[in-house]
């Protein structure tokens, strides 16, 4: 039987990044995935100035009530940027409703980068966050966003072993099974993620190439992709490994044409490249 993913996040019409990317990656996997759009932007909010914001949070309770009329089967849920407090209330009360036994709860804390939060979010809001992570079965934060929620000093964009894998065990101790953290370098060219698992007590490592540059959206796709690896079966290893070589051939794409990177990767001509290694799961 098909698999379902509901994933919960907004929708930048522009950009590449948040639902426009999650649901044809999820898709393309051969997962069907239903959407509860949080906001509908014009465009992500990096970058991009005079872009407009529609709040969705009064549509949320709606449309969850609606489907618990419907006896749906839910394989996995998957949150990315959430717009406020409420929304974060609310969402909780969505893995309450609709977790089954199977169910996986991937939360992405999309919330900070480069050691600092985007406009929107406060301290509190990150301690909510925390909240919401406690109720997952697997995070996948960076390393600003992981600091934020354990109330760390961030330790710049590379911070050593020890750090990381301290901060791994912080982040598992708070509730999900599963951390990864993305975002890891220990050497100038190289970068990747390093994971937790509390069942079996290890950190495990997977680094590509470094391309010099940011590029918005690539967060939104890593988890994407490592959810799709996820949902066929693949082990956290392996759903890491995609995720990561996935995400940077993206990004080299892009990197090679010289796309202006504030309208995200080219992640659709590497959708071939996804499958194939799911395929060879």
């Amino acid at each position: 039987m098909q698999k379902r993913a509901l994933t919960i996040q907004d929708i930048s019409c522009v950009g590449k990044c948040s639902l426009t990317v999650a649901l044809p990656i999820i898709s393309a996997a051969g997962i069907e995935t239903a959407i509860l759009p949080t906001a509908i932007l014009s465009t992500h909010t990096g970058g991009f100035t005079g872009y407009t914001f529609r709040d969705l949070t009064e549509d949320i309770v709606p449309i969850a009530e609606h489907w618990k009329t419907l006896d749906l089967s839910i394989d996995a849920i998957y949150t990315g940027y959430l717009g406020g407090h409420d929304q974060l209330e609310l969402v909780a009360r969505i893995f309450e409703d609709f977790r089954q036994d199977k169910t996986l709860i991937l939360v992405d804390p999309a919330m900070a980068d480069l050691g600092k939060l985007y406009p929107a979010f406060d301290q509190t809001f990150a301690l909510g966050m925390r909240d919401l992570c406690a109720r997952a079965d697997i995070i996948v934060p960076n390393i600003s966003e992981a600091c934020f929620m354990l109330e760390k000093e961030y330790p710049g964009d590379d911070p050593d072993q020890d750090f990381v894998e301290r901060t791994l065990r912080e982040l598992s101790a708070l509730g999900p099974q599963r951390v990864v953290l993305t975002g890891v370098s220990f050497k100038e060219d190289t970068l990747g993620a390093a994971s937790f698992d509390a069942q079996s007590n290890k950190v495990e490592y997977y680094f590509t190439e470094r391309i010099q540059g940011y590029y918005h959206g690539t967060g939104d796709i890593y988890a994407s992709a490592l959810l799709a690896a996820l949902l066929n079966d693949a082990s956290t290893a392996s759903a890491i490994r995609i995720a990561c070589e996935f995400t940077v051939g993206a990004i080299r794409r892009t990197a090679a044409l010289n796309t202006d990177p504030k309208y995200g990767v080219n992640f659709e001509e590497e959708l071939p490249g996804l499958i194939h290694m799911i395929k060879e799961l």
